[in-house]
């Protein structure tokens, strides 16, 4: 059990018609914490995330954030509490430059609320706070990059932009769904610093992932989803010691090779 945990998820259940995605589901997270969540395809992963965050709400369970019960709230009343998340197929206003997909976020209550992107009085001048965002997580400030129309970026910037517009918030919680899929070798090599910089700065995350050596180089806890049930949850090293963990997920040549992640 974590003390005061941030986030708390109990018996989270959820039903397509006669198909249980869920069942009976729970976890903490605590403040500043990273915990990865890891399991095969269907196996309920994004359904969780999905139910956090509002999109689709519990067939029964409770998710509370910092005590308060916000199971089947809205996604905008969610995400204005500081619950943000990425998407595994991305979202963004592919029509807008990049630097304004953050610049409407930015005039949301939230960040007029909380005084804009980290504090400090920086919300007057939307356009520049959404280019500081984009420096900090990995867009050239002096390069045209910024500028270009979002559907003209490649993965590896589009990836970033997602983190982005859950920053322009001043998040709590960010929640990344696959957030290193798709990506090359040295993209996700310079993905790795950055999640760890912003639970540096004091938020928590969840990720949701399937490239498993990067995940465990960051995650403070794994919890392995199988069939809609929890299967196991520790550290990297007792998921990856678990029998059951190898039999139901991994194969034993990909245990093998993902044990030399450290």
């Amino acid at each position: 059990m974590i003390e005061d945990p941030i986030l708390k998820v109990v018996g989270l259940t959820k039903k397509f018609g006669g198909v249980t995605a869920l069942s009976d589901v729970s976890f903490e997270v605590g403040e500043g914490e990273i915990l990865g969540i890891i399991g095969p395809n269907g196996s309920g992963k994004t359904t969780i995330v999905n139910n956090i965050t509002g999109f689709i709400k519990p067939s029964s369970g409770m998710i509370f954030f910092k005590g308060k019960n916000i199971t089947g709230q809205k996604p905008h009343k969610i995400a204005d509490m500081g619950v943000t998340r990425t998407f595994q197929v991305m979202r963004p206003y592919y029509s807008l430059p990049a630097y304004k997909n953050l610049v409407i976020p930015l005039f949301s209550p939230r960040a007029r609320r909380t005084g804009g992107w980290r504090g400090g009085g920086r919300l007057g001048d939307r356009h520049t706070v959404s280019i500081d965002i984009l420096e900090e997580i990995g867009f050239e400030r002096d390069s045209y990059i910024p500028f270009k129309t979002t559907s003209t970026l490649p993965t590896g910037y589009l990836k970033r932009l997602e983190l982005a517009r859950c920053l322009s918030l001043k998040p709590e919680i960010i929640i990344c769904d696959e957030v290193f899929s798709g990506l090359s070798m040295s993209e996700i090599a310079s993905m790795v610093p950055l999640i760890e910089r912003l639970q540096m700065d004091g938020i928590t995350i969840v990720m949701i992932e399937h490239r498993l050596r990067e995940l465990f180089r960051v995650a403070n806890r794994i919890m392995v989803m199988n069939f809609g049930e929890k299967l196991i949850e520790g550290s990297p090293d007792e998921v990856m010691a678990d029998a059951g963990v190898k039999e139901a997920y991994f194969g034993s040549e990909e245990v093998e090779e993902v044990m030399t992640y450290a």
